[in-house]
């Protein structure tokens, strides 16, 4: 299941999440100052496996250096509707099985704020994770390029587009990780 970072505790353990992967793929750690949400994902168990981060996305935003998103149609117009993701992490014996989590935190996000599109930096291994097994929208804005100690692709996540068809997309579950197309296909 997928939850809002909702105090001091699950703060840490959001941290814990992301850092100990960074640390792992030797990534240099940037803690952010400006986000609108954090989840975590926690297993049945209660461990902490999963963080993501959702910022605003602006014109001065820092990705931008890193990619052209500005320069990408979708982005000029849809600005207000825009979002970045960030520290998108799961402990690595959890992998396999908590991506859906994740990926139904920002599309659960996106819906109850009218997000559009999510501008990210993603793995060439992750993205590709992604449009084949989850059947992701995603656009790329450019090639890859080397940031943080890895190559990394900048794109366009289509939020909209899953969460209005959500039929299409079998693997989302809401919150408490129950399957939203058996489940009346809602979030609450």
């Amino acid at each position: 299941m997928f939850k809002r970072v909702e105090n001091e505790l699950e703060l840490a353990m959001f941290n814990g999440v992301w850092t100990t992967v960074w640390n792992e793929k030797g990534f240099e750690f940037e803690f952010s100052e400006a986000f609108l949400e954090r989840y975590v994902v926690v297993t049945e168990e209660g461990q902490y496996v999963g963080s993501i981060e959702i910022k605003p996305y602006a014109e001065e935003s820092l990705i931008n250096k890193i990619g052209p998103f500005l320069e990408h149609p979708l982005i000029q117009e849809e600005l207000g509707h825009m979002a970045e993701i960030d520290k998108l992490a799961i402990l690595s014996t959890f992998r396999g099985r908590y991506v859906t989590d994740l990926l139904s935190a920002i599309v659960y996000y996106a819906e109850m704020n009218q997000i559009s599109y999510y501008a990210m930096l993603l793995e060439p291994v992750l993205m590709r994770a992604l449009r084949i097994s989850y059947h992701v929208p995603i656009q790329k804005v450019a090639g890859r390029v080397f940031y943080k100690g890895e190559d990394v692709i900048p794109s366009i996540v289509n939020a909209r587009e899953v969460y209005t068809h959500k039929e299409r997309y079998t693997w989302l579950v809401n919150p408490a990780g129950h399957n939203m197309i058996k489940n009346t296909n809602k979030f609450i």
